[in-house]
């Protein structure tokens, strides 16, 4: 004998401003690639370089990712091979002094700490 559903009456929250910028930077390395593009356009084998420990195949995803939730435009250059280059849109702009103030908190942590992940939270 299982246990009663309970009908809600109560209707449900507004969507949750938190809970949607978060979602525009779901995935791992997304904040990472947004960060790498805060200064100016970069061609995908630039962001590989800064990010030696993604693969091509996650950094190729990532992009697209962010492209379609309208944080990164794609501009194909014509050059010989063809190369693409990716820049913040104005929405991605947006973003930029959270992660900024993630980054500044992270620094204290690993000064902190002696070095990234040395000691956790107690």
């Amino acid at each position: 004998m299982g246990l009663p559903v309970r009908k809600n009456k109560v209707a449900p929250p507004p969507a949750c401003p938190l809970s949607e910028v978060l979602g525009l930077l779901r995935g791992a390395w997304a904040p990472n690639v947004v960060w790498l593009l805060s200064g100016d356009a970069r061609r995908f084998g630039e962001l590989r370089h800064d990010l030696p420990r993604i693969s091509a195949r996650v950094l190729s995803a990532r992009l697209r990712e962010l492209e379609s939730r309208g944080l990164v435009t794609r501009r194909v250059l014509d050059t010989s091979p063809p190369s693409a280059e990716y820049a913040l849109t104005p929405l991605g702009r947006e973003l930029l002094p959270a992660i900024e103030a993630l980054a500044n908190v992270g620094s204290k942590l690993i000064a902190e700490w002696g070095g990234p992940r040395g000691r956790r939270l107690r």
